[in-house]
């Protein structure tokens, strides 16, 4: 895909998915540290679910440490891998209380020596709490960015850094919230709703080959 047909693409999603933001549920940054920890492999549906429950009990770094790594397991025990993610937000929470005064670090080197806190989580965090032009590439935006050649490449990694460097700096703090819209309700996993995407005439999937949301 050429650059003029990228940049294209980024002004029509910076209109239809304007209104769009991070879907997880949170009134503070360590809340959202958290949910993000948790909603690997997970849906944000789920975690908005037990987080509601959760938050109301603890909600900060100090509470999580009272309430103990058994109590966590129980309260997230719906969401998978819950048992290495509590142990992860416990140990967390110790680090963040002994390092950092209890504060999420704003940086990716501190972030990412958190216990359940990888590259994805701390560009996510980044983003969102310090306004870092940085690209979480999620499943969705890993498979929009292949499928329609916008930014390819074999793994998430490769894919960052192919978007850090064509995406063009007004669009990098949006851009991610955008991808993730499009391939949560458009561009889907099995059959991709190409019949109702604005930006088809751009994309170098052969969408000619759906129609109706039937294969022909």
């Amino acid at each position: 895909m050429n650059q003029r047909n990228r940049c294209k693409i980024l002004t029509i999603f910076s209109n239809i998915y304007s209104d769009f933001k991070i879907e997880l549920d949170f009134s503070s940054e360590f809340e959202l540290l958290i949910s993000v920890i948790l909603s690997a492999k997970t849906t944000d549906r789920m975690v908005n679910k037990v987080t509601k429950v959760l938050f109301s009990i603890a909600n900060t770094p100090s509470d999580f440490i009272s309430i103990g790594v058994e109590s966590i397991k129980k309260n997230i025990k719906k969401i998978g891998l819950f048992n290495i993610k509590a142990n992860n937000i416990f140990r967390t929470c110790k680090i963040l209380l002994k390092k950092y005064n209890g504060k999420i670090p704003n940086n990716r080197n501190d972030l990412e020596s958190l216990p359940g806190v990888g590259r994805k989580t701390a560009n996510v965090i980044l983003n969102v709490l310090f306004n870092k032009k940085t690209i979480a590439v999620d499943t969705h935006v890993f498979r929009f960015c292949n499928r329609t050649n916008f930014a390819t490449g074999k793994t998430t990694l490769s894919v960052e850094k192919k978007l850090l460097s064509v995406v063009p700096d007004r669009f990098k703090s949006s851009c991610h919230f955008w991808f993730i819209a499009h391939g949560r309700y458009v561009c889907t996993a099995r059959v991709p709703k190409c019949f109702i995407c604005h930006i088809k005439h751009l994309c170098m999937f052969k969408y000619k080959t759906y129609h109706n949301n039937y294969i022909v």
